[in-house]
């Protein structure tokens, strides 16, 4: 029985190894049957066959050279493959996969197909391009091919080879744009309108132009893109808004760049106002003598515009200096004369304070006229028009600006309303003067002199008077004298009166010659709109300065003031304010009988009150803010 048992385990045991044997084989077959049919034949073996359509010459020749065949050509495995045999007996598989060159060229692949080239309306394959993948030869680095190859399509950009950029090339300065310089390689951005037209080609010729190392290799100064964004076309395409002004392709040339001095340039004298004619549609020969690139700061080349700019500059720092000066020593010795007033109620003696609370009954004094009220309500509205919609195109570089302009829906609509706001300045400037006109020729003042009228106390004419009170303020700044005693009109609100006429003659005029310079260029030269451009952005930025600084102080910041005079809003003064104030004006009135007549029995509407409160205070809100926003601008 033990002898069986045993025989039985070697059976078993034999059968397990006859078993695995097999399996063993089965294996090993499957593997040579699969390794011999999918072994790639190599590159001889295939142009064994294809000699007549591939040159090995070439092929070896090529990029590709070190590709085995099967490296683009792809058996397809889904479909049943057919094998072809020729004449000498060799099999060829005859099913592949299409070729796809992005199975090596990732990252180009990624690139072409957010291009253009890979678009329904230009489908462009990497063959159209890279011919005969057996013979294709790098043109890295070659700019002149690179030109070449992209013109073999592109037939309407061929002026580009008669270029300045291509001549350099042909020249051999590699530093010069080839088509792939300025729209990329693979990665050619759809443009589909003018906004994005006009961003491309002014960033495609920035990124050369203001290189400062390559153009200094060049001899090629940076001033192009330098004075570019100072203009109102730059101003715009900083903002974010191109479709509104001209690039540098709008008035160079894409394709066809020549030197200005060429008589076929787009820029040469012969065909400059053509050139303007695009947009400019009534453009003329004087309009473009312009100076796009202007350099104000150029004594030498451009005299008029630097001084124009340093009479401006010296205009601004003069105003500035002088008032920020007596704003701070007025604000110290206020101060002063307000604690010692404060000093003299608390710590004076009993019967004096018992004295001091007897008075009569308060008195009100008319100051304005309704019309006063009015024009100034007209006055404080188009002036922060003008300023929040100026003042972005200036500061065009910040964050500020570009959230302003964008709030108000882009430039064009920041003009309407700036152009809306100057058109009421000069309605007011209207009004004003004709009430100057009557003030001094009116047949109601017949019994006083014109030469009284003009600088009599109830003029706005600056006389002597207000040059020694200037004199006298500043003594009484430094303790050195009593405060002067004022008639109707301060030295610095008529200062504040006649910076109106200036400003609005100024500002106006100049902003006139921007606004229509197709009807003032037929008649002026275009370096006209360069001076009105410079004295325009000055002038304003003086105003504002001035008004949201110095005025702001003078009406709501002095401690006798805060937090706002508000006789500009109601017409009304206290007789307590008047002799304080204006004790000359007082005294005068007492002594012509005439107060009576200034007298106001009833006080101006709780509603009336209660709106111009909110609407001053939200006018000194918004030039407090946009005043700390330059300070900040110039700082930074």
């Amino acid at each position: 029985m033990r002898l069986k048992h045993i025989d039985v385990m070697i059976v078993f045991s034999n059968l397990k190894i006859a078993v695995c044997l097999l399996f063993l084989g089965f294996v090993a077959s499957v593997a040579t049957a699969q390794t011999s049919s999918s072994l790639a034949p190599s590159n001889s073996e295939c142009l064994s066959c294809h000699e007549k359509s591939i040159s090995s010459h070439a092929f070896n020749a090529s990029v590709h050279k070190s590709l085995m065949c099967s490296a683009c050509h792809v058996k397809e495995e889904a479909k049943k493959t057919v094998s072809k045999v020729n004449a000498a007996g060799k099999s060829c598989v005859i099913s592949f996969l299409p070729m796809n060159c992005g199975s090596c060229h990732s990252s180009i692949a990624k690139d072409h197909a957010g291009s253009i080239h890979n678009s329904k309306r230009l489908p462009i394959l990497c063959s159209k391009c890279h011919a005969d993948i057996h013979t294709i030869t790098s043109i890295k680095n070659n700019k002149v091919a690179s030109a070449k190859l992209c013109g073999e399509c592109h037939k309407k950009e061929a002026p580009y080879f008669k270029s300045i950029h291509y001549q350099a090339l042909a020249n051999g300065n590699n530093d010069a744009p080839t088509c792939t310089d300025c729209h990329g390689l693979h990665a050619i951005s759809k443009i589909d309108n003018v906004s994005q037209g006009r961003s491309f080609h002014t960033q495609a010729c920035l990124k050369c132009h203001a290189d400062a190392k390559k153009m200094a290799h060049n001899k090629v100064t940076t001033i192009a893109p330098e004075t570019y964004f100072e203009s109102y076309h730059g101003k715009n395409m900083r903002l974010g808004y191109p479709e509104k002004v001209a690039g540098c392709a709008d008035c160079h040339g894409a394709h066809n760049i020549l030197p200005q001095k060429d008589t076929n340039s787009t820029v040469n004298s012969a065909h400059l106002a053509n050139t303007c004619k695009q947009c400019h549609t009534k453009a003329s020969a004087g309009f473009a003598k312009f100076i796009a690139h202007a350099e104000p700061n150029n004594h030498s080349k451009f005299p008029l515009l630097f001084w124009v700019t340093i009479s401006m500059n010296a205009l601004l720092v003069g105003t500035f200096l002088f008032f920020w000066i007596h704003s701070l020593l007025w604000a110290f010795r206020g101060y002063v004369e307000k604690k010692q007033a404060r000093n003299a109620e608390l710590f004076s003696n009993p019967v004096t304070q018992t004295a001091n609370k007897v008075k009569s009954q308060p008195k009100v004094y008319r100051r304005f006229r309704p019309v006063h009220i009015v024009l100034h309500l007209f006055v404080v509205s188009s002036f922060l028009g003008l300023a929040l919609t100026g003042l972005p195109l200036k500061f065009n570089h910040t964050m500020w600006g570009k959230a302003l302009m964008d709030f108000y829906g882009g430039t064009s609509n920041a003009g309407i309303i700036h152009r809306i706001c100057a058109i009421i300045t000069f309605g007011y400037l209207f009004i004003a003067l004709v009430m100057s006109f009557r003030f001094l020729f009116s047949k109601k003042h017949s019994n006083e002199s014109f030469y009284r009228r003009l600088f009599g106390p109830d003029s706005l004419f600056p006389n002597r008077k207000d040059f020694r009170d200037i004199r006298a303020m500043f003594r009484w700044f430094f303790f050195r004298g009593p405060k002067p005693k004022f008639d109707r009109w301060t030295y610095w609100e008529k200062f504040d009166f006649l910076a109106v006429f200036w400003g609005v003659a100024v500002i106006g005029s100049s902003g006139l010659l921007l606004w229509f310079p197709e009807f003032f260029g037929s008649f002026l030269p275009g370096w006209v709109f360069n001076v009105a451009t410079i004295i325009h952005s000055d002038e304003a930025l003086l105003a504002v300065g001035f008004i949201f600084t110095i005025h702001f102080f003078n009406t709501h910041f002095r401690f006798e003031k805060f937090p706002m005079d508000f006789v500009i809003f109601n017409g009304q003064v206290t007789e307590e304010e008047m002799v304080h104030e204006r004790s000359e004006q007082w005294e005068r009135y007492q002594q012509q009988g005439i107060a009576k007549d200034f007298e106001v029995n009833k006080p101006s509407p709780i509603a009336w009150d209660i709106a111009m409160s909110l609407f001053g205070l939200l006018a000194l809100l918004t030039g407090l803010i946009l005043a700390a926003l330059i300070i900040y601008t110039f700082l930074g």
